[in-house]
């Protein structure tokens, strides 16, 4: 099997599914051998702040010497994002090799698994052929019943916040969606919960005690922002102080402090992760489409915000970054997002926008999604293509001496900068 055999095998799966569960993934597994069973994990839930959550972690335990294993969702650019061995993508080679493996005993399930289930077996067997010390494994959606909770035990289970997002899969309100990402706790784990939500810390925790799991709450109170611009931040916590980040957004020593809260619980279990390497990992921390500059003249700007909470803290980066200036907005969004209160929020930040459909059937249409913003005080005009409204904002953002700042869906990110 070569690696565009194994991508269109993994893609064009058109199994039904059935009914949400771990048997399908269970049974794959157990066929495989359980690859699981022999790795150790940080498993990672949450609404917002997962995937830089994970980066962050996975530089610093890699700056410590560990061979790390990251499994993200969903990628930006190559398929192989999704699943790394010390910060590097699994190769086109042992994509095809494992795939190929995979596949028969895929194809034999009377119950099919689903394409994430088979991306999720794919990934277990994959860091157990490496033998990785550890495992950064993000859930896709939810917790519960998302595949990735296969796995017996966990060293650490996180919850990075909770939000309303997904909401016709886990639920209309907080406590429902909180109850779903709680899913992930272990019995006698332990738990770290980096959300505000007063209420889903109370489900997290009543869940946690229930298990007879050690609970602990991030507390950022003595969190200070020393210096944050287009640079970097730079940044004091819970008696380490100027700590240098490299990943931009005012969200982003906020997600550190997880991090580090998160470090110190691995240490208290036997890891060895010295201080110079929490430095260097934050400081060398890559993640691609979160705040991340990809233009200069004008700036052009890329965040993957696509929910009300994500919008909220680009918003208020966006506000710190550039003041009273007015940036101009390329965007699109999907349409079970509530796009609406998305156009609200940008219209505190923009009144100028380009608006495409980003490539996935899910998408609100471009010439749709501009009437919205209008109807929200935001000058807005469609393009067919991604190209066409780049140069089209990067001549308004010139022309008005401002940024032009991309979001609205991760989706749209490998086409943006294909066209920078």
């Amino acid at each position: 099997m070569t690696y565009s055999e194994a991508l269109k095998y993994i893609h064009s799966i058109n199994w039904t599914f059935t009914k949400p569960g771990l048997e399908r993934i269970r049974e794959l597994c157990e066929k495989l051998g359980n690859p699981q069973k022999e790795l150790k994990f940080v498993h990672v839930a949450g609404t917002n702040g997962k995937g830089s959550f994970c980066a962050m972690l996975d530089s610093i335990l890699r700056a410590a010497g560990y061979k790390t294993g990251l499994f993200t969702s969903p990628y930006i650019k190559e398929f192989g994002e999704r699943i790394r061995y010390l910060g590097e993508n699994i190769s086109d080679a042992e994509l095809a090799q494992i795939t190929e493996y995979v596949k028969p005993i895929a194809d034999a399930m009377e119950d099919k698994p689903t394409e994430f289930e088979l991306i999720t077996a794919i990934g277990f067997e994959f860091f157990k052929r490496k033998k990785c010390d550890i495992v950064i494994l993000e859930a896709g959606m939810g917790g519960r019943l998302d595949s990735t909770n296969i796995i017996d035990t966990s060293i650490l289970s996180v919850i990075t916040g909770i939000a309303l997002d997904h909401t016709a899969y886990l639920g209309d309100t907080v406590e429902k969606i909180a109850a779903e990402k709680a899913g992930i706790i272990k019995k006698g784990g332990k738990v770290l919960y980096g959300g505000y939500d007063e209420s889903a810390a109370a489900v997290i925790s009543a869940r946690a005690e229930e298990l007879s799991a050690s609970y602990k709450r991030v507390d950022r109170s003595t969190l200070e922002v020393v210096s944050s611009s287009l640079s970097g931040t730079v940044f004091n916590y819970c008696g380490r102080e100027s700590l240098e980040l490299s990943l931009l957004g005012l969200y982003q020593p906020k997600n550190a402090a997880s991090v580090l809260d998160a470090v110190d619980i691995l240490k208290e279990n036997g890891f060895d992760i010295p201080e110079e390497a929490i430095r260097k990992g934050l400081r060398d921390t890559r993640w691609h489409a979160r705040f991340e500059v990809i233009g200069n003249e004008p700036t052009v700007i890329f965040d993957g915000a696509h929910n009300p909470e994500g919008i909220e803290t680009a918003v208020e980066s966006i506000k710190h970054y550039f003041g009273d200036k007015r940036v101009c907005v390329l965007t699109g969004v999907m349409k079970d997002k509530d796009y609406n209160y998305i156009a609200g929020k940008l219209s505190e930040i923009a009144d100028s926008a380009v608006v495409i459909t980003p490539d996935n059937p899910r998408a609100l249409d471009a010439k749709e999604y501009a009437i919205v913003l209008k109807q929200k005080g935001i000058e807005a005009t469609a393009y067919g293509s991604v190209y066409e409204a780049l140069e089209a904002g990067k001549s308004l953002a010139l022309s008005r001496d401002t940024a032009l700042v991309c979001l609205g869906s991760l989706y749209m990110y490998k086409e943006v900068v294909e066209n920078i």
